[in-house]
């Protein structure tokens, strides 16, 4: 005997609801009770179960559709080998429309539903309807939510956020978190991550200053124009564009590759420096990890990616340490996303282009220079070199503390940062 799922009425005002996600496909058995589907209404996203025990025969609505309340959305058998015909048992196409986000190519009479991307976050209703008003993609949004739910909060945010893009070149845009008032503050991040890297940090400086924390070309909201490789002199280019006048640079990693060069050539801009992790000659391991970490992102989840990331990065006690590497792991995972994999290769491209090119050049740099080093740090173990070669440069280096500098120990980074930015 057949058993129709339909689109249900769940309140006296409801006329149409949208398939949200289908949690099965034809062919599936499935349990009296088990979620099968989940809809749209007015108000909130629900769960369907299934009404009995048996086997789903036909899906008729896709996900990202529309349908008026009644219409026929699945057919279930007892068995998989009944006779089923699934003509008799479809809804007039009149009742099926696409949602206002679009599924526009797709036949509404799939035997098999469009899924959402893997790994795609939740979606309250309500950011899910202001993302139509916007015309925002969700799937760019991250959610702040329970599970990575995206709330309409997250949208706002994301909206805001396209609004403070910086231009910095004909058709780029940056995109640039601004915060606090004062003197200047640039935040330059390193290789694979967004100004996330500096998130301990922004808030105790933006207490004092006017912090730009920077996403560099290809990462987050920045724009991602065509190029074989995104050089670091383009990014500290890019960096001055951004600031457009004298502030307290600090770059990290990569980051303070390109804070090296626009000390070199753009000093009047370089109101103090503060080299974190740096390096002017990439090593082996460091090029090794690089070319793994371009490899790895095409084939890992973000969660794996963080996983395997997280030891070329932190220290062997950070990373004994179950709750803090959770946490991290967590939040790597969170942001990983947002630098596709071809930004990691330009920018892998661009890293080793200028590696060993500016050794000889530092003496020329004039701006009081902090170097940040850590103790523990596999990718980038000379930059006491670098803080060597610059002159009158102060050296500081975090005990026990790996590449990943500011977020393992933020505490000592911001004690650094704030006497060094409050004497420049």
């Amino acid at each position: 005997m057949a058993r129709v799922i339909a689109m249900p009425r769940l309140g006296l005002k409801m006329t149409e609801g949208t398939v949200i996600e289908w949690r099965v496909a034809p062919g599936d058995l499935v349990l009296a009770g088990q979620i099968v589907l989940v809809i749209e209404s007015d108000k909130a996203e629900v769960e369907v179960e299934a009404p009995a025990p048996g086997v789903v025969r036909h899906i008729y609505v896709n996900a990202e559709e529309t349908v008026a309340c009644g219409t026929t959305l699945a057919v279930l058998t007892e068995t998989a080998d009944e006779a089923f015909d699934p003509e008799p048992y479809r809804t007039p196409s009149s009742s099926v429309r696409p949602t206002d986000a679009g599924a526009a190519g797709i036949s509404p009479r799939s035997d098999r539903p469009r899924e959402r991307p893997q790994g795609a976050s939740p979606i309250a209703p309500a950011a899910r309807r202001r993302a139509r008003e916007l015309q925002i993609d969700v799937s760019e949004v991250r959610g702040s939510g329970p599970g990575g739910r995206i709330t309409r909060e997250d949208v706002d945010a994301f909206a805001a956020a396209l609004q403070r893009r910086v231009e910095v070149a004909d058709g780029v845009a940056l995109e640039v978190d601004a915060q606090g008032e004062g003197p200047p503050v640039l935040l330059l991040p390193g290789f694979g991550i967004d100004c996330a890297a500096f998130g301990p940090q922004i808030a105790p400086l933006a207490e004092r200053c006017r912090v730009l924390a920077v996403n560099p070309r290809g990462v987050g909201l920045s724009d991602t124009p065509e190029s074989e490789r995104y050089d670091v002199e383009t990014a500290a280019a890019d960096a001055a564009a951004v600031v457009g006048t004298s502030a307290h640079i600090v770059g990290a990693s990569l980051g303070a590759a390109a804070a090296l060069e626009l000390a070199l050539g753009r000093p009047e801009i370089v109101r103090s420096l503060t080299l974190v992790t740096p390096f002017v000659r990439a090593n082996g391991r460091l090029l090794a990890v690089l070319d793994a970490w371009c490899r790895s992102a095409r084939e890992l989840e973000p969660d794996t990616l963080a996983r395997t990331l997280v030891p070329w990065l932190f220290s062997p006690e950070f990373l004994a340490d179950q709750a803090r590497l959770r946490r991290v792991v967590s939040a790597l995972a969170r942001i990983l996303p947002r630098v596709p994999v071809a930004t990691l290769e330009r920018t892998a491209a661009g890293l080793r282009s200028w590696s060993d090119t500016r050794s000889d050049a530092l003496a020329k740099i004039a701006a009081p220079t902090l170097v940040i080093a850590g103790e523990r740090d596999l990718l980038t173990p000379d930059a006491a070199d670098v803080a060597r070669a610059i002159p009158n440069a102060r050296l500081a280096v975090v005990a026990s503390a790996g590449h990943a500098v500011t977020l393992e120990d933020p505490e000592r980074v911001n004690s650094l940062l704030l006497a060094h930015i409050g004497a420049g």
